[in-house]
């Protein structure tokens, strides 16, 4: 429409300067503006009786000095002064996407029959006419192409980035007037990056995108992400978040299956959300043991559904077989001790290590893996305590640790991410004299600062809190609400005790009800400090779980098990081996991240680290981590996965002959999944990459106008010519919408 009133696109005016071609200076037309429009002043006002009120008049003069003043500005002949690309010496490069999504058949014709259309209606001729044109078809990258017929929308992936970069070196000596972008913008490489778009815009080679393809998903249910830890304990809980988006089949019921290579651990069924929108889908399922696990989130396909690719996804998880330690700390006999002890001697995948002050100077050992081990009491030094990954201080004064053991504690938190928790009991908490540092800033409540908030001989009820209900930790039974309800009808404790109030940021999960009343307060609350987390249980009295419920009743076990799970959850090694990436869909090159700390938890910047790949077909490469000069004591490392499969890689980190650590890591490559996902074409991507490149968007039925805007790049051989202005339509009707106003203002007035 702009280019139907304005005879040029609207970039001509934006990068064009206005000038005027008459024979006279510019003031001149300014003189005569201003004489016509007294004279007209003039004429009007020797008729002011005749007109009417002042303002009837002053209407009239405004209208005839406006068209005077056009028919003088066209008088003086007013043109566009704009660089415009040589005819046949420049080069526009078409770029044509060619991969599977591109297959996809919308309104009876497929995106890429689409694509090919539009350029063999007209839009390839206009540009060859005026431009020497090359075409490319797009995958991974680019490749030369002659006619569109060569197209199959076949590739496996689509890589904007990496194709764009190609075309660009290719004809980086070459005089390049524009790209075309020819997609429906589903790329799998995460769009295009910051160093492409610098590198375009150096050049100053504008890109026009074509977009093809619905903005959303057209009866179709999608699953966009599973989410899994990359790693958990054996014979953990786990729980999955399943992302689904769907269009078509809102309110209908599917099953979601998630499996372990072949093999069933969890199924349900999910009642789709509204169209368009991310629904996340929550599915609990037991590891097992230890061991890699290729897991598979999927629903069956729907009748009429258009893509059933997308309905199924792939992660890998780590199924870690070693046996973090808790180290357990409790100063007199409770039966609160006794009971926590058998729970995690029922879980062969913890080792619990206690200490327990019979009497002022004597201990009790339990659990040791040393006849020397703790036998001088709680440890006094890092590598002593660092050994453990779990810290569990029971009812025993503060003061019963040293200054530099309580220092100690907050560093084992902090600097090696272990995980400490605290219990209610006579000397435990405020009445134990924790409300001091550094405790203070670790717990996750902030203490009552008196005595006293021990309650040996009063019950409490408890519930669970929102956080409560959607956390692991407190997860007794499967489903949810039923859960809830377990832990209402859980028996009440006794000896609970006040911790103050939660910290801001720290999570409170389950709420205790003193004497029956209304009045609630924390029970277990938790939060992350430093490197690892810290959590406060404020009873003594869950023993009660065992002794007054059913022998056969695991209500107390799951509890404590879970708990300290939770405890260990995420302590790291002295090596941590990570990827940003578990999977590689469609994809060969992985990123190692690997950070590497001493004995005593500080970072290791003079580390040696090497990672040993396994992968497919007896696969066995070496390959070195160097140091990243952006953070102290982490190492990387890239490397290209050949093969579709999985990998296994096993870090060491040494210092000389010393070895800090090792960490093992898995991941997965697929090939042929990435085009099943995301379908729907990204408009924002392909808007967003126009417009940084100066370039524009297209819809398929607005590209036969693609070559006048090329046409005024600024990019490539150029030379400046003027274009006339005085015989654009919009002039005329300008003119005769001046004309027609006084003349509809004339006879409704009687002035005729």
């Amino acid at each position: 429409m702009f280019e139907l009133l304005f005879k040029y696109p609207a970039s001509a005016f934006s990068k064009g300067q206005l000038v005027l071609l008459g024979a006279w200076p510019v003031w001149t037309l300014v003189l005569a503006i201003a004489a016509g429009a007294a004279a007209l002043g003039w004429l009007v006002w020797r008729r002011r009786l005749v007109l009417g009120p002042l303002g009837r008049a002053a209407s009239l003069w405004v209208l005839q000095a406006a068209f005077l003043a056009l028919l003088l500005l066209m008088l003086w002949r007013p043109a566009l002064s704009i660089a415009t690309l040589k005819p046949q010496q420049n080069i526009v490069g078409v770029l044509i996407d060619d991969s599977k999504s591109m297959a996809i058949a919308e309104n009876g014709a497929t995106r890429r029959d689409q694509a090919a259309k539009a350029l063999d209606s007209g839009l390839l001729q206009s540009l060859k006419d005026r431009f020497q044109v090359r075409l490319y078809r797009v995958g991974d990258g680019a490749a030369r192409m002659e006619k569109t017929e060569q197209l199959n929308a076949a590739a496996p992936v689509t890589r904007l980035s990496d194709a764009l970069r190609q075309v660009a070196a290719e004809s980086s000596n070459l005089p390049v007037g524009a790209f075309v972008l020819l997609t429906d913008g589903a790329d799998n490489s995460g769009g295009v990056d910051p160093e492409t778009i610098a590198t375009l815009r150096q050049h100053r080679i504008p890109v026009h995108t074509v977009g093809f393809g619905f903005e959303a998903l057209s009866h179709d249910v999608e699953l966009s992400d599973l989410q899994l830890p990359p790693r958990t304990l054996a014979d953990s809980r786990v729980l999955a978040q399943v992302a689904i988006r769907q269009s078509g089949f809102a309110g209908q019921s599917v099953r979601l299956t998630l499996r372990d290579s072949g093999k069933a651990l969890a199924s349900q069924s999910v009642v789709l959300g509204s169209d368009g929108a991310e629904q996340i889908v929550s599915v609990l399922f037991n590891a097992g043991p230890a061991g890699v696990r290729n897991l598979e989130a999927s629903i069956e396909p729907l009748q009429g559904e258009a893509n059933a690719s997308n309905n199924r996804l792939t992660r890998v998880m780590d199924v870690d077989g070693a046996k973090p330690r808790v180290l357990y700390i409790e100063g007199e006999p409770r039966w609160e001790f006794k009971f926590i002890r058998r729970a995690i001697d029922e879980d062969k995948s913890l080792k619990l290590a206690s200490i327990l002050r019979t009497t002022q100077n004597k201990i009790y050992r339990q659990g040791v893996e040393s006849e020397n081990e703790l036998a001088q009491g709680f440890p006094t030094k890092p590598e002593e305590l660092f050994a453990f990954q779990g810290l569990i201080i029971g009812s025993v004064e503060a003061n019963w640790f040293t200054n530099s053991q309580q220092e100690l504690i907050k560093e084992f938190a902090d600097r090696r991410g272990g995980g400490v928790l605290f219990l209610g009991g006579r000397f435990g908490l405020s009445d134990g004299g924790y409300n001091q540092p550094p405790f203070t800033e670790m717990l996750p409540v902030d203490l009552p600062s008196g005595k006293n908030t021990y309650h040996p001989q009063s019950a409490a009820t408890v519930e669970l809190t929102q956080a409560g209900r959607d956390s692991l930790l407190t997860r007794l039974i499967d489903n949810p609400d039923a859960n809830v309800e377990r832990w209402k009808k859980l028996p009440y404790l006794m000896n609970w005790q006040d911790p103050g109030s939660p910290k801001k940021g720290a999570l409170t999960l389950v709420e205790m009800s003193p004497g029956g009343s209304t009045r609630k307060l924390p029970a277990l609350i938790t939060e992350n400090y430093g490197h690892g987390r810290t959590a406060v249980f404020a009873t003594s009295g869950s023993w009660r779980w065992q002794m007054l419920q059913p022998l056969a009743d695991q209500t107390h076990e799951i509890f404590w098990q879970q708990m300290l799970r939770w405890l260990v959850s995420g302590s790291p090694g002295r090596l941590v081996l990570t990827t940003s990436k578990s999977l590689l869909a469609d994809q060969q090159r992985v990123h190692l991240r690997a950070e590497v700390r001493d004995k005593l938890y500080e970072t290791a910047s003079d580390a040696q680290v090497e990672a040993h790949i396994l992968g497919p077909d007896g696969l066995s490469e070496r390959v070195a981590l160097r140091p990243d000069p952006r953070e102290r004591g982490v190492y990387t490392a890239d490397w290209d996965a050949p093969k579709p499969g999985s990998y296994l890689t096993e870090a060491i980190a040494r210092r000389g002959d010393e070895e800090l650590g090792r960490d093992v890591l898995t991941f997965r490559r697929e090939d042929g999944v990435a085009e099943n996902f995301h379908t729907e074409q990204n408009r924002e991507l392909l808007e967003k990459l126009s417009s940084q490149t100066g370039g524009r968007y297209y819809r398929p039925g607005e590209v036969k106008q693609l070559a006048n805007e090329i046409e005024y790049s600024e990019s490539g051989i150029t030379v400046r010519e003027t274009r006339d202005l005085w015989n654009m339509p919009v002039v005329f009707l300008l003119a005769l919408a001046l004309r027609a106003s006084e003349w509809v203002l004339r006879r409704r007035w009687g002035v005729i």
